[in-house]
């Protein structure tokens, strides 16, 4: 199995930004794009960002357009989540995963998650 390790998360201010990490030790043989998920205290995991490997298309949740940019680099197998304009809504873990199959937006879809990076928007 790759494994994936996310990094850049940590405190930060209203207003401001991060930019979160997602490095493969290997190649994702089987995926064919990758995702950020989100999941705060007693909240389900939802839907954040994705992009293909191959093209670059990308998707993203309603709540973060405009503020969230998701990119990649396919020869180091790494992707990555610039956080712009945060919220303290914006508190959570979070994860990186591969796109198995399915539709991009739901957690089913992928697999191989990684150990997730702590964000926290403080007022």
């Amino acid at each position: 199995q790759v494994q994936l390790v996310e990094s850049g998360g940590g405190l930060v201010q209203a207003g401001g930004s991060l930019r979160l990490s997602c490095a493969a030790s290997g190649r994702t043989f089987s995926s064919y794009a990758m995702g950020w998920f989100r999941q705060a205290p007693g909240k389900e995991r939802e839907f954040v960002a994705a992009i293909r490997w191959s093209g670059g298309s990308t998707y993203y949740a309603d709540f973060v357009k405009g503020r969230f940019t998701i990119s990649r680099d396919n020869a180091k197998n790494t992707v990555y989540l610039q956080m712009n304009r945060l919220k303290p809504e914006d508190t959570a873990v979070y994860y990186c995963a591969e796109h198995r199959s399915g539709s991009n937006n739901v957690r089913g879809s992928y697999d191989n998650w990684g150990q997730g990076t702590q964000v926290t928007v403080s007022s």
